[in-house]
């Protein structure tokens, strides 16, 4: 019995060494977002843009529109094709530009190929109505294309007909195509938030706070918004120079509700990369600070995101936020003033 009892507790000892060595493996978990994981080296992980970009100076990594500056090449047309996308992400007048092109491309090409048929492939007694030859084919292309047909005239023939036949089909896809596009771009959840203009370094409790204001520039309602703020700088290694990348710590990283601006902090205390960095430091370590909001599109109940980037230059010292809060005694609701949201004023020295 005794011989049991010790084979028994060396198994369980055996069992947890085990455990305690898995949990070692594991990668430590953050203490601002306690349900993420981050990468063993914490404060110095990797964004995605790889060490060659770390050894380079002088290039912004996120553009002040949330776009990153990086430019892709080496693909071939076919390879790098992917209109569905392009046509969701372009702006709205690229896009009603582009459907416009195509529209009319379409039927001067089918005009062409009704004139290539022949003086007798259009006939009726409206023909005289639509000018000459090229023209009395693109406008009966327009009324076959969007299945119009008006009767001031007709296919004659058999390759006229086949032509009218195909432009039919063609149309019915080019309708169904633009029609599911446009309805995916207004369907489709993007968050519009403004950004303030310049980051500030203002007075704070005891010391000093990196601050910059957002704001939804829409009225829909976005909630349980996160923000992610990290700062980059250049620093020595070896004989060179890599960039490095750190969390910067916030006072609030999330807020439930996003009706009126939102002034993220971050206090610089000990632990923050940023304590006793002065602003000609920044300027020479080509410092950045990269912003990340994501939140719930309450309309469509899907997570949006939101991207920009602080330079040092885009980091106005000893200044602060005027409010945006409106005086109005006799209502009952807030009133906030957006256009205020890029407004500062300086400090007495």
């Amino acid at each position: 019995m005794p011989s049991l009892t010790i084979a028994v507790t060396s198994r369980h000892a055996a069992v947890d060494a085990r455990a305690v060595r898995l949990l070692r493996m594991l990668p430590p978990v953050s203490p601002l977002a306690p349900d993420r994981v981050v990468p063993a080296h914490g404060r110095d992980n990797d964004l995605g843009f790889g060490a060659v970009v770390g050894r380079q100076s002088g290039q912004r990594l996120l553009n002040r529109d949330g776009s990153f500056n990086v430019v892709r090449s080496g693909l071939g047309f076919v390879q790098g094709l992917a209109p569905y996308h392009h046509l969701l992400t372009i702006t709205w007048p690229r896009f009603l530009g582009l459907l416009g092109l195509a529209y009319v491309a379409l039927n001067v090409s089918f005009a062409l190929a009704y004139v290539a048929c022949g003086p007798e492939a259009l006939l009726g007694p409206g023909a005289d109505m639509l000018g000459g030859r090229f023209s009395r084919a693109f406008f009966f292309s327009v009324q076959t294309f969007a299945t119009i047909g008006y009767g001031q005239i007709g296919p004659n023939g058999f390759s006229a007909n086949m032509l009218v036949t195909l432009e039919a089909l063609v149309g019915l896809m080019y309708q169904a195509l633009a029609t599911g596009l446009l309805f995916a771009r207004f369907a489709r959840p993007t968050a519009s938030i403004l950004f303030s203009h310049r980051a500030v370094i203002a007075p704070y409790h005891t010391g000093t706070a990196l601050m910059f204001r957002v704001a939804n520039r829409r009225r829909n309602e976005i909630i349980r918004v996160e923000a992610q703020v990290l700062f980059s700088s250049m620093e020595p290694e070896g004989t060179g120079t890599t960039r490095r990348y750190a969390v910067l710590p916030l006072e609030r990283n999330t807020v439930t509700f996003f009706p009126l601006a939102w002034t993220i902090v971050h206090p610089i205390d000990e632990s923050s990369p940023l304590f006793g960095k002065s602003r000609e430091e920044l300027e020479q370590r080509q410092a950045e600070i990269l912003v990340l909001l994501s939140g719930t599109d309450e309309t469509f109940a899907q997570t949006v995101h939101a991207r920009s980037s602080y330079r040092a230059d885009e980091i106005t010292w000893n200044a602060r936020f005027r409010s945006m809060f409106l005086q109005r005694p006799h209502h009952q609701q807030v009133g906030v003033d957006v256009t205020r949201l890029h407004e500062i004023e300086m400090l007495d020295a």
